[in-house]
């Protein structure tokens, strides 16, 4: 059996808000493995925060732009805030999402593509050594419709078009073109502050769902209730879980009662013209990078000796 180190355990309690004693138990039942320790504290009732996200491990900004009916997103990396706050930063970052409009959804095809300076990666790296710091494109989205508009929406902007968490929101419709405007910017703020992981109820992952049901499943089956009942109560569970991450199942922010669904419905009769929320695409900054935990007193001591 792996060690269960002190680390990890700590790890576990600040992605579950679960006693101390209780992550190590859930470590040792299932070797150390993070992901399925969260699973039996969720399984057992223990963990208080189950869907609380990762610490955030990169800086750097998420760029938008948009052309017609066409816009992209592009998240550049760097080590420390204050590098987000850099002039010569910003502007790279501006460059590159507006490359991105012609490149598509590719950061590899992106660093390839002339821009000042040489390549998008020449220009990158020539920012690297003036800096001093360690950067990286890590990841670009891109929407586009055949008629209508893409939307796009920066939260806590540095900038314009440069933020922290970046939104696209992709409306099929004939519409005018300022109408669509404002409705996908409503929802792109929706998106941002409700952070679903799907568009509609065929899209959501299949092996998410299925975690999702076996720990619903063996939570109900601790109550001691009859099969009959316990199968009524994951079937609940999974309907709330529905509205929880997929986006036109789940209550508009702004007004706080009408579903995602019934607002596009809506605008769509205001409008004249039916609306179809074709995509969306949400970026925050870091999420899913692992930060490296430098025991700072280990270091200096190293350094003296």
């Amino acid at each position: 059996m792996p060690e269960i180190t002190a680390a990890l355990v700590k790890e576990l309690r600040e992605k579950t808000g679960a006693g101390m004693m209780d992550c190590k138990k859930a470590l040792s039942e299932v070797a150390g493995d993070l992901e399925a320790a969260v699973d039996w504290l969720r399984k057992k009732g223990l963990s208080a925060a189950a869907k609380k996200s990762g610490r955030v491990a990169a800086e750097g900004l998420i760029a938008v732009a948009a052309k017609g009916n066409k816009a992209s997103m592009v998240e550049v990396n760097a080590e420390t805030d204050f590098v987000a706050r850099n002039e010569a930063f910003q502007k790279f970052a501006l460059e590159a999402v507006k490359i991105a409009l012609q490149t598509g959804a590719d950061a590899e095809a992106l660093k390839t593509k002339a821009c000042t300076g040489g390549t998008v990666q020449d220009a990158l790296t020539t920012l690297i050594a003036t800096i001093g710091e360690n950067m990286n494109i890590r990841r670009v989205a891109q929407l586009s419709v055949s008629e209508g508009i893409v939307a796009t929406y920066v939260h806590n902007s540095l900038a314009p078009d440069l933020g922290k968490i970046g939104v696209l929101v992709a409306l099929q419709s004939s519409a005018e073109p300022a109408k669509l405007q404002e409705l996908g910017k409503q929802i792109a703020m929706h998106v941002a502050a409700a952070r679903p992981e799907a568009l509609a109820i065929t899209d959501v992952d299949p092996k998410a769902l299925q975690r999702e049901r076996d720990i619903i499943a063996e939570q109900a089956k601790a109550s001691g209730k009859p099969e009959n009942i316990i199968a009524k109560m994951v079937d609940g569970r999974i309907r709330k879980y529905y509205e929880e991450v997929v986006l036109l199942e789940q209550v508009y922010v702004v007004d706080g009662e009408t579903r995602m669904a019934e607002v596009i419905e809506k605008a769509g009769k205001s409008f004249g013209k039916p609306v179809t929320l074709a995509g969306f695409a949400r970026y925050q900054l870091g999420e899913g990078i692992e930060k490296t935990q430098d025991d700072f007193a280990a270091e200096v001591a190293k350094m003296a000796s």
